[in-house]
Protein backbone atom coordinates (compact mmCIF):
# COMPACT_ATOMS: atom_id res chain seq x y z
CA UNK A 1 0.00 0.00 0.00
CA UNK A 2 1.40 3.02 -0.82
CA UNK A 3 1.49 6.43 1.64
CA UNK A 4 1.93 9.68 0.94
CA UNK A 5 4.56 11.04 2.80
CA UNK A 6 2.37 13.65 4.69
CA UNK A 7 0.93 10.41 6.51
CA UNK A 8 4.63 9.17 7.79
CA UNK A 9 5.58 9.19 11.51
CA UNK A 10 9.07 9.48 12.34
CA UNK A 11 10.16 5.92 14.18
CA UNK A 12 12.40 7.94 16.69
CA UNK A 13 9.18 9.29 17.83
CA UNK A 14 7.09 6.32 18.18
CA UNK A 15 10.46 5.19 20.38
CA UNK A 16 10.14 7.62 22.40
CA UNK A 17 6.42 7.63 23.61
CA UNK A 18 6.43 4.14 24.29
CA UNK A 19 9.76 4.17 26.60
CA UNK A 20 7.96 7.01 28.48
CA UNK A 21 3.95 4.86 29.10
CA UNK A 22 6.24 1.85 30.44
CA UNK A 23 8.18 3.59 33.36
CA UNK A 24 4.43 4.56 34.37
CA UNK A 25 2.61 1.93 34.23
CA UNK A 26 2.29 -2.04 33.66
CA UNK A 27 3.77 -3.74 31.42
CA UNK A 28 1.73 -4.60 29.31
CA UNK A 29 2.24 -7.01 26.38
CA UNK A 30 4.64 -6.36 24.03
CA UNK A 31 3.28 -6.41 20.35
CA UNK A 32 6.00 -8.23 18.20
CA UNK A 33 7.64 -4.84 16.16
CA UNK A 34 5.96 -4.55 12.65
CA UNK A 35 8.32 -3.97 9.34
CA UNK A 36 8.29 -0.60 8.80
CA UNK A 37 7.23 -0.06 5.47
CA UNK A 38 9.85 1.28 3.31
CA UNK A 39 8.15 3.90 1.81
CA UNK A 40 8.95 3.54 -1.86
CA UNK A 41 8.70 7.01 -3.86
CA UNK A 42 5.96 7.09 -6.84
CA UNK A 43 8.43 6.35 -9.99
CA UNK A 44 9.18 9.17 -11.56
CA UNK A 45 7.70 9.03 -15.32
CA UNK A 46 10.90 8.86 -17.61
CA UNK A 47 9.53 11.77 -19.99
CA UNK A 48 8.42 10.42 -23.27
CA UNK A 49 11.43 10.81 -25.68
CA UNK A 50 10.89 14.09 -27.59
CA UNK A 51 11.44 13.40 -31.07
CA UNK A 52 14.45 15.35 -32.72
CA UNK A 53 13.09 17.19 -35.51
CA UNK A 54 14.45 16.87 -38.77
CA UNK A 55 16.68 19.88 -39.35
CA UNK A 56 14.65 21.74 -42.18
CA UNK A 57 16.17 23.25 -45.71
CA UNK A 58 17.39 26.36 -45.04
CA UNK A 59 15.15 28.30 -48.07
CA UNK A 60 17.03 29.92 -50.28
CA UNK A 61 16.57 33.79 -50.25
CA UNK A 62 15.54 34.87 -54.04
CA UNK A 63 16.39 38.13 -54.55
CA UNK A 64 13.73 40.63 -56.35
CA UNK A 65 15.43 41.31 -59.79
CA UNK A 66 16.49 45.00 -60.27
CA UNK A 67 17.37 47.06 -63.33
CA UNK A 68 21.11 46.96 -64.19
CA UNK A 69 21.63 50.17 -65.99
CA UNK A 70 23.19 50.40 -68.89
CA UNK A 71 26.70 51.22 -68.88
CA UNK A 72 27.36 54.59 -69.54
CA UNK A 73 29.69 55.99 -72.39
CA UNK A 74 32.94 57.72 -71.05
CA UNK A 75 32.51 61.01 -72.71
CA UNK A 76 35.37 61.89 -74.84
CA UNK A 77 38.17 64.12 -73.80
CA UNK A 78 36.95 67.90 -74.87
CA UNK A 79 39.43 70.11 -75.58
CA UNK A 80 40.45 72.90 -73.19
CA UNK A 81 39.73 76.80 -74.73
CA UNK A 82 42.61 78.72 -75.50
CA UNK A 83 43.10 82.00 -74.16
CA UNK A 84 41.22 84.74 -76.44
CA UNK A 85 43.03 86.52 -78.20
CA UNK A 86 41.85 90.53 -76.80
CA UNK A 87 42.51 93.34 -79.50
CA UNK A 88 44.23 96.72 -77.87
CA UNK A 89 45.83 99.80 -78.91
CA UNK A 90 48.52 100.65 -76.85
CA UNK A 91 51.65 101.58 -76.14
CA UNK A 92 51.16 104.32 -78.75
CA UNK A 93 54.77 106.31 -80.31
CA UNK A 94 55.47 108.25 -83.05
CA UNK A 95 57.97 107.79 -85.52
CA UNK A 96 60.33 109.69 -87.84
CA UNK A 97 59.12 109.24 -91.13
CA UNK A 98 60.48 110.94 -93.83
CA UNK A 99 58.73 114.54 -94.99
CA UNK A 100 56.97 114.22 -98.34
CA UNK A 101 56.88 110.05 -97.94
CA UNK A 102 53.39 109.73 -99.56
CA UNK A 103 54.85 112.21 -102.59
CA UNK A 104 57.45 109.06 -102.90
CA UNK A 105 55.06 106.44 -102.95
CA UNK A 106 53.64 107.77 -105.90
CA UNK A 107 56.45 105.79 -107.72
CA UNK A 108 57.76 102.00 -106.78
CA UNK A 109 60.29 102.23 -104.26
CA UNK A 110 62.19 98.96 -103.04
CA UNK A 111 61.74 97.86 -99.53
CA UNK A 112 64.48 95.89 -97.39
CA UNK A 113 65.79 95.29 -94.02
CA UNK A 114 69.66 96.02 -92.62
CA UNK A 115 70.34 94.37 -89.43
CA UNK A 116 73.45 94.59 -87.11
CA UNK A 117 74.87 97.40 -89.38
CA UNK A 118 78.51 97.41 -88.73
CA UNK A 119 80.22 100.76 -87.55
CA UNK A 120 81.04 103.10 -90.81
CA UNK A 121 84.82 103.68 -89.07
CA UNK A 122 86.60 100.70 -89.15
CA UNK A 123 87.63 98.35 -92.19
CA UNK A 124 84.29 96.74 -93.30
CA UNK A 125 86.49 93.33 -93.59
CA UNK A 126 86.94 93.45 -89.89
CA UNK A 127 84.52 91.70 -87.88
CA UNK A 128 82.43 94.00 -85.70
CA UNK A 129 79.77 93.02 -82.33
CA UNK A 130 76.06 92.74 -83.18
CA UNK A 131 74.31 96.18 -82.61
CA UNK A 132 70.76 94.09 -82.00
CA UNK A 133 69.46 96.50 -84.30
CA UNK A 134 67.19 96.36 -87.16
CA UNK A 135 66.11 99.12 -89.90
CA UNK A 136 63.56 99.23 -92.47
CA UNK A 137 64.49 101.38 -95.44
CA UNK A 138 62.64 102.38 -98.72
CA UNK A 139 65.12 103.38 -101.57
CA UNK A 140 64.22 104.54 -104.88
CA UNK A 141 64.96 102.04 -108.03
CA UNK A 142 67.13 105.42 -109.74
CA UNK A 143 69.63 105.24 -106.50
CA UNK A 144 70.07 107.35 -103.90
CA UNK A 145 70.64 107.39 -100.11
CA UNK A 146 67.50 104.94 -98.46
CA UNK A 147 65.11 106.59 -96.29
CA UNK A 148 64.95 105.10 -93.23
CA UNK A 149 60.87 104.33 -91.96
CA UNK A 150 61.60 102.54 -88.45
CA UNK A 151 64.17 100.96 -86.57
CA UNK A 152 63.25 97.66 -84.28
CA UNK A 153 65.02 95.14 -82.15
CA UNK A 154 66.86 92.74 -84.41
CA UNK A 155 64.89 90.09 -82.84
CA UNK A 156 62.12 91.30 -85.19
CA UNK A 157 63.70 89.37 -87.96
CA UNK A 158 61.84 89.04 -90.97
CA UNK A 159 58.50 89.96 -89.41
CA UNK A 160 57.83 93.19 -91.29
CA UNK A 161 54.92 92.77 -93.31
CA UNK A 162 54.20 96.14 -95.78
CA UNK A 163 50.44 97.32 -97.21
CA UNK A 164 51.06 97.21 -101.36
CA UNK A 165 50.68 100.92 -101.00
CA UNK A 166 53.51 101.35 -98.72
CA UNK A 167 51.41 103.94 -96.58
CA UNK A 168 50.79 101.24 -93.53
CA UNK A 169 52.98 97.82 -92.19
CA UNK A 170 53.12 95.64 -89.41
CA UNK A 171 55.73 94.30 -87.78
CA UNK A 172 56.46 91.94 -84.40
CA UNK A 173 58.21 93.63 -81.61
CA UNK A 174 60.06 90.99 -79.35
CA UNK A 175 61.88 92.81 -76.81
CA UNK A 176 61.75 90.25 -73.73
CA UNK A 177 58.82 92.79 -72.32
CA UNK A 178 54.90 91.75 -71.52
CA UNK A 179 54.42 94.98 -71.10
CA UNK A 180 55.40 96.09 -74.89
CA UNK A 181 55.76 93.51 -76.73
CA UNK A 182 53.22 92.29 -79.50
CA UNK A 183 51.93 93.22 -82.88
CA UNK A 184 52.10 96.68 -83.78
CA UNK A 185 50.33 98.75 -86.97
CA UNK A 186 51.99 101.69 -88.33
CA UNK A 187 49.89 104.60 -90.18
CA UNK A 188 52.16 106.40 -92.47
CA UNK A 189 49.52 108.58 -94.29
CA UNK A 190 49.83 111.26 -91.01
CA UNK A 191 51.95 113.72 -91.22
CA UNK A 192 53.50 112.83 -88.00
CA UNK A 193 53.45 108.72 -87.92
CA UNK A 194 52.26 106.60 -85.23
CA UNK A 195 52.99 102.96 -83.87
CA UNK A 196 50.51 101.33 -81.85
CA UNK A 197 50.44 97.78 -80.70
CA UNK A 198 46.84 95.86 -81.82
CA UNK A 199 47.69 92.60 -80.53
CA UNK A 200 49.45 91.28 -77.05
CA UNK A 201 51.01 88.41 -78.77
CA UNK A 202 54.58 86.77 -79.60
CA UNK A 203 53.65 84.62 -82.36
CA UNK A 204 51.37 84.66 -85.21
CA UNK A 205 51.29 80.87 -85.00
CA UNK A 206 48.00 79.88 -84.37
CA UNK A 207 47.00 76.53 -83.76
CA UNK A 208 50.26 75.08 -84.91
CA UNK A 209 49.64 77.47 -88.59
CA UNK A 210 51.55 79.76 -89.49
CA UNK A 211 49.04 82.65 -90.71
CA UNK A 212 50.50 86.28 -91.50
CA UNK A 213 48.88 89.79 -91.86
CA UNK A 214 47.23 90.17 -95.58
CA UNK A 215 47.09 94.09 -96.12
CA UNK A 216 44.48 95.12 -98.55
CA UNK A 217 45.84 97.17 -101.39
CA UNK A 218 45.14 100.75 -100.07
CA UNK A 219 46.66 99.94 -96.70
CA UNK A 220 43.65 100.74 -94.91
CA UNK A 221 42.89 97.66 -93.02
CA UNK A 222 44.71 94.41 -92.21
CA UNK A 223 43.50 90.78 -92.17
CA UNK A 224 44.78 88.84 -89.05
CA UNK A 225 44.10 85.53 -87.87
CA UNK A 226 43.58 85.19 -84.00
CA UNK A 227 42.89 82.38 -81.08
CA UNK A 228 39.13 82.17 -80.39
CA UNK A 229 38.73 80.11 -77.69
CA UNK A 230 38.08 76.86 -79.48
CA UNK A 231 38.67 78.03 -83.10
CA UNK A 232 40.43 80.53 -84.72
CA UNK A 233 38.84 83.67 -86.66
CA UNK A 234 39.77 86.30 -89.10
CA UNK A 235 39.28 89.80 -88.30
CA UNK A 236 40.07 92.87 -90.15
CA UNK A 237 41.31 96.26 -88.52
CA UNK A 238 42.04 99.33 -89.35
CA UNK A 239 45.51 100.53 -89.87
CA UNK A 240 44.97 103.07 -87.31
CA UNK A 241 43.77 100.17 -84.39
CA UNK A 242 39.93 100.91 -85.21
CA UNK A 243 37.13 99.24 -85.39
CA UNK A 244 38.25 95.84 -85.02
CA UNK A 245 35.98 92.98 -86.66
CA UNK A 246 35.45 89.64 -86.65
CA UNK A 247 34.71 87.66 -90.56
CA UNK A 248 33.91 84.25 -89.69
CA UNK A 249 32.93 83.70 -86.21
CA UNK A 250 31.45 80.19 -86.93
CA UNK A 251 33.37 77.90 -84.66
CA UNK A 252 35.37 76.07 -87.56
CA UNK A 253 39.00 77.18 -87.89
CA UNK A 254 39.18 79.76 -90.60
CA UNK A 255 43.43 81.51 -91.29
CA UNK A 256 45.38 82.05 -94.25
CA UNK A 257 43.48 85.24 -95.29
CA UNK A 258 44.01 86.49 -98.44
CA UNK A 259 43.60 90.02 -100.22
CA UNK A 260 42.34 90.08 -103.51
CA UNK A 261 44.31 92.72 -106.14
CA UNK A 262 41.12 95.27 -106.40
CA UNK A 263 40.44 94.39 -102.50
CA UNK A 264 37.09 93.69 -103.08
CA UNK A 265 37.50 89.72 -101.52
CA UNK A 266 39.25 87.88 -98.92
CA UNK A 267 40.27 84.34 -99.98
CA UNK A 268 41.16 81.82 -96.92
CA UNK A 269 40.92 78.64 -95.67
CA UNK A 270 38.60 76.84 -93.88
CA UNK A 271 37.98 73.28 -92.20
CA UNK A 272 34.24 74.14 -91.64
CA UNK A 273 32.96 71.61 -94.23
CA UNK A 274 34.28 69.13 -91.82
CA UNK A 275 34.00 70.74 -88.69
CA UNK A 276 31.29 72.78 -88.52
CA UNK A 277 32.30 73.66 -84.54
CA UNK A 278 35.14 73.07 -82.53
CA UNK A 279 32.90 73.96 -79.55
CA UNK A 280 32.19 71.08 -77.07
CA UNK A 281 28.84 70.04 -76.59
CA UNK A 282 27.79 71.26 -80.37
CA UNK A 283 25.99 69.43 -82.85
CA UNK A 284 28.28 67.97 -85.10
CA UNK A 285 31.10 69.65 -83.05
CA UNK A 286 34.89 68.39 -84.06
CA UNK A 287 36.10 68.66 -79.97
CA UNK A 288 37.12 64.96 -78.73
CA UNK A 289 36.85 63.57 -81.75
CA UNK A 290 39.71 60.64 -82.24
CA UNK A 291 40.81 61.77 -85.31
CA UNK A 292 40.51 64.93 -86.15
CA UNK A 293 41.13 66.97 -89.68
CA UNK A 294 45.00 67.62 -89.82
CA UNK A 295 46.02 71.54 -90.58
CA UNK A 296 44.36 72.34 -93.82
CA UNK A 297 40.94 73.19 -95.30
CA UNK A 298 38.99 74.17 -98.40
CA UNK A 299 39.75 77.33 -100.21
CA UNK A 300 36.24 80.08 -99.50
CA UNK A 301 36.28 83.51 -100.83
CA UNK A 302 34.31 86.51 -99.11
CA UNK A 303 33.42 89.84 -99.22
CA UNK A 304 35.55 92.36 -96.80
CA UNK A 305 32.52 92.46 -94.31
CA UNK A 306 32.44 88.71 -93.91
CA UNK A 307 29.10 88.22 -95.97
CA UNK A 308 28.68 86.13 -99.44
CA UNK A 309 31.46 83.64 -98.56
CA UNK A 310 31.89 80.83 -101.09
CA UNK A 311 33.60 77.88 -101.49
CA UNK A 312 35.91 77.39 -104.18
CA UNK A 313 37.62 74.38 -104.02
CA UNK A 314 36.87 70.49 -103.24
CA UNK A 315 40.49 69.77 -102.70
CA UNK A 316 41.98 69.50 -99.24
CA UNK A 317 44.63 72.31 -99.23
CA UNK A 318 47.62 72.43 -96.79
CA UNK A 319 48.86 76.22 -97.98
CA UNK A 320 47.99 79.87 -98.68
CA UNK A 321 45.97 80.38 -101.44
CA UNK A 322 47.15 83.07 -103.87
CA UNK A 323 45.54 85.39 -106.12
CA UNK A 324 46.66 85.78 -109.73
CA UNK A 325 44.23 88.77 -110.63
CA UNK A 326 41.01 90.16 -109.18
CA UNK A 327 38.99 87.12 -110.49
CA UNK A 328 41.15 84.33 -110.48
CA UNK A 329 42.76 82.51 -107.32
CA UNK A 330 45.18 79.56 -107.68
CA UNK A 331 45.95 76.77 -105.04
CA UNK A 332 47.46 73.45 -104.62
CA UNK A 333 46.67 70.14 -103.03
CA UNK A 334 48.88 67.61 -101.80
CA UNK A 335 52.00 68.13 -100.19
CA UNK A 336 55.10 65.88 -100.27
CA UNK A 337 56.04 67.68 -96.52
CA UNK A 338 52.90 65.71 -95.22
CA UNK A 339 53.77 62.67 -96.95
CA UNK A 340 52.00 62.89 -100.32
CA UNK A 341 53.24 61.15 -103.68
CA UNK A 342 51.89 64.35 -105.89
CA UNK A 343 50.96 68.11 -105.43
CA UNK A 344 49.10 69.43 -107.88
CA UNK A 345 47.81 72.93 -109.15
CA UNK A 346 44.88 74.40 -109.39
CA UNK A 347 43.07 77.62 -110.55
CA UNK A 348 39.64 78.64 -109.93
CA UNK A 349 37.10 81.57 -111.42
CA UNK A 350 35.65 83.21 -108.67
CA UNK A 351 32.84 84.58 -110.04
CA UNK A 352 31.97 81.49 -112.35
CA UNK A 353 33.19 79.00 -109.54
CA UNK A 354 34.94 76.55 -112.08
CA UNK A 355 37.97 75.05 -111.08
CA UNK A 356 41.00 73.37 -113.30
CA UNK A 357 43.84 71.08 -112.77
CA UNK A 358 47.14 71.76 -114.93
CA UNK A 359 47.83 68.21 -116.41
CA UNK A 360 49.88 67.85 -118.89
CA UNK A 361 48.64 66.21 -121.77
CA UNK A 362 51.36 63.88 -122.16
CA UNK A 363 53.80 62.59 -119.68
CA UNK A 364 52.31 64.43 -116.91
CA UNK A 365 54.46 65.40 -113.50
CA UNK A 366 53.52 63.86 -110.23
CA UNK A 367 55.06 66.95 -108.08
CA UNK A 368 54.97 70.59 -109.49
CA UNK A 369 56.62 73.01 -107.08
CA UNK A 370 57.38 76.64 -106.22
CA UNK A 371 54.96 77.55 -109.71
CA UNK A 372 54.31 80.66 -110.30
CA UNK A 373 51.35 82.13 -112.54
CA UNK A 374 51.31 84.18 -115.69
CA UNK A 375 49.15 87.50 -114.69
CA UNK A 376 46.40 86.65 -117.46
CA UNK A 377 45.99 82.86 -115.46
CA UNK A 378 46.85 81.27 -118.92
CA UNK A 379 50.52 79.84 -118.06
CA UNK A 380 52.32 78.99 -115.34
CA UNK A 381 55.75 77.69 -114.65
CA UNK A 382 57.12 74.90 -111.89
CA UNK A 383 60.38 73.13 -110.57
CA UNK A 384 59.59 69.19 -111.24
CA UNK A 385 62.21 67.02 -108.94
CA UNK A 386 63.42 63.70 -111.05
CA UNK A 387 65.94 61.32 -110.56
CA UNK A 388 68.46 63.30 -112.67
CA UNK A 389 67.73 66.90 -111.78
CA UNK A 390 65.39 69.33 -111.79
CA UNK A 391 63.65 70.68 -114.12
CA UNK A 392 61.75 73.52 -114.80
CA UNK A 393 58.48 73.61 -116.72
CA UNK A 394 56.19 76.30 -118.60
CA UNK A 395 52.79 74.53 -119.26
CA UNK A 396 49.39 76.00 -120.85
CA UNK A 397 46.24 76.18 -118.55
CA UNK A 398 44.78 73.10 -121.44
CA UNK A 399 47.96 71.06 -120.22
CA UNK A 400 49.90 71.88 -123.34
CA UNK A 401 53.77 71.80 -122.51
CA UNK A 402 55.43 74.96 -123.94
CA UNK A 403 59.04 74.11 -122.59
CA UNK A 404 60.84 72.09 -120.66
CA UNK A 405 65.14 73.13 -119.28
CA UNK A 406 66.99 70.95 -117.13
CA UNK A 407 70.31 72.80 -117.25
CA UNK A 408 69.18 75.34 -114.52
CA UNK A 409 69.11 72.96 -112.07
CA UNK A 410 68.12 74.54 -108.70
CA UNK A 411 67.69 72.45 -105.46
CA UNK A 412 63.78 71.57 -104.39
CA UNK A 413 61.69 74.39 -103.45
CA UNK A 414 64.92 76.35 -104.09
CA UNK A 415 63.95 78.40 -106.35
CA UNK A 416 61.82 81.58 -106.97
CA UNK A 417 60.47 83.21 -110.17
CA UNK A 418 58.30 86.07 -110.71
CA UNK A 419 56.23 87.18 -114.28
CA UNK A 420 56.78 90.64 -115.42
CA UNK A 421 53.00 92.44 -115.00
CA UNK A 422 52.30 91.88 -119.06
CA UNK A 423 53.22 88.54 -118.67
CA UNK A 424 55.81 88.55 -121.14
CA UNK A 425 59.26 88.33 -119.30
CA UNK A 426 59.74 85.46 -116.76
CA UNK A 427 62.79 85.92 -114.51
CA UNK A 428 64.19 82.86 -112.48
CA UNK A 429 66.36 83.12 -109.36
CA UNK A 430 67.22 81.33 -106.35
CA UNK A 431 65.75 81.95 -102.76
CA UNK A 432 67.59 82.49 -99.41
CA UNK A 433 71.49 83.33 -100.39
CA UNK A 434 71.44 79.92 -102.38
CA UNK A 435 72.10 81.71 -105.85
CA UNK A 436 74.16 79.23 -108.13
CA UNK A 437 73.33 81.50 -111.60
CA UNK A 438 73.62 85.11 -112.41
CA UNK A 439 70.73 87.23 -113.93
CA UNK A 440 68.36 84.77 -116.05
CA UNK A 441 65.14 86.26 -117.47
CA UNK A 442 63.18 84.40 -120.26
CA UNK A 443 60.10 84.68 -122.61
CA UNK A 444 57.02 83.57 -122.37
CA UNK A 445 57.88 80.51 -124.45
CA UNK A 446 60.59 79.32 -122.22
CA UNK A 447 63.32 81.32 -124.32
CA UNK A 448 65.96 83.12 -123.26
CA UNK A 449 66.02 86.97 -123.19
CA UNK A 450 69.37 87.84 -120.42
CA UNK A 451 71.51 85.38 -119.05
CA UNK A 452 74.68 86.20 -117.33
CA UNK A 453 77.48 84.80 -115.29
CA UNK A 454 77.80 85.78 -111.60
CA UNK A 455 78.73 88.31 -110.15
CA UNK A 456 76.51 89.65 -108.99
CA UNK A 457 74.17 86.02 -108.60
CA UNK A 458 69.97 86.71 -108.84
CA UNK A 459 68.04 85.76 -105.89
CA UNK A 460 64.21 86.33 -105.07
CA UNK A 461 63.24 88.51 -108.16
CA UNK A 462 60.68 90.43 -108.38
CA UNK A 463 58.75 93.13 -111.11
CA UNK A 464 58.18 96.43 -109.90
CA UNK A 465 54.37 97.01 -110.47
CA UNK A 466 54.66 98.87 -113.54
CA UNK A 467 57.02 96.56 -115.00
CA UNK A 468 59.76 98.67 -115.78
CA UNK A 469 62.36 97.16 -113.51
CA UNK A 470 63.54 93.96 -111.94
CA UNK A 471 64.99 94.07 -108.20
CA UNK A 472 66.91 90.90 -106.29
CA UNK A 473 68.90 89.94 -104.12
CA UNK A 474 72.54 88.88 -105.54
CA UNK A 475 76.07 88.12 -103.87
CA UNK A 476 79.18 89.83 -105.12
CA UNK A 477 82.47 87.57 -103.75
CA UNK A 478 84.73 90.39 -105.45
CA UNK A 479 83.21 92.92 -102.33
CA UNK A 480 83.01 91.13 -99.38
CA UNK A 481 80.78 88.13 -99.81
CA UNK A 482 77.71 89.55 -98.71
CA UNK A 483 73.91 90.39 -99.89
CA UNK A 484 72.88 93.20 -101.39
CA UNK A 485 70.02 94.21 -102.97
CA UNK A 486 70.13 95.12 -106.56
CA UNK A 487 67.69 96.41 -109.41
CA UNK A 488 67.85 96.26 -113.24
CA UNK A 489 66.05 96.88 -116.68
CA UNK A 490 62.76 94.70 -117.28
CA UNK A 491 65.08 92.89 -119.30
CA UNK A 492 67.61 91.87 -116.64
CA UNK A 493 70.66 94.28 -117.68
CA UNK A 494 71.88 97.30 -116.59
CA UNK A 495 72.02 95.93 -112.20
CA UNK A 496 73.05 98.57 -109.66
CA UNK A 497 73.41 97.94 -106.07
CA UNK A 498 71.39 99.93 -104.15
CA UNK A 499 72.46 98.82 -100.60
CA UNK A 500 76.38 98.91 -101.29
CA UNK A 501 76.70 101.71 -98.72
CA UNK A 502 75.40 99.35 -95.83
CA UNK A 503 77.32 97.15 -94.04
CA UNK A 504 74.73 94.76 -92.21
CA UNK A 505 72.51 91.43 -93.72
CA UNK A 506 70.04 92.40 -96.17
CA UNK A 507 66.98 91.19 -96.50
CA UNK A 508 64.80 92.37 -99.74
CA UNK A 509 60.86 92.64 -98.79
CA UNK A 510 59.70 93.85 -102.43
CA UNK A 511 57.84 96.60 -104.06
CA UNK A 512 55.71 99.10 -102.10
CA UNK A 513 53.69 102.22 -103.95
CA UNK A 514 53.03 102.82 -107.35
CA UNK A 515 49.74 101.21 -106.98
Amino acid sequence: MAFTSRWLIPVWLVALLVAGCEAQSAPTPTFAPTETATLTPPPTLTPTATITPEPTLTPTVTLTPSNTPSPTLTPAPTSTPQPVTAFTYDNWSFIEAPAGLAARLVNPQVAFLNTNNRDTVGDPRTPSPSTNVETLYYVSPDGGAPTTILTMSAQTGDQVWIAPSGNAFAWMRLENNPSSDGLYLVDLTLDTPISGRVLPVTSLVVRGIASPPSWAPDGSRVALTVEGGYSTEIFTVGRDGSTPTNLTQNGSNDFWPVWSPDGAQIAFVSDRAICPTWAPGQPETCDGTANPPGPGGYVYVMTPGGTATMQISQQWVQEPPVWVNPRQIAYASGDPAFGDPERSLWIADVITGETREVTLNSGDDALKLSERWSPNGRQVVYQSPGDFGNELVLANIDGTQTGRIADLNFTRYGVAMDWSPDGASLAVGGIDGQCPYGIIVLNNQFQSVARGNPPPSMCEPSYSPNGTRLAFTGVNPRVDGRVDVYVANANGFGASNLTANLRGQIQLLGWVGGQ
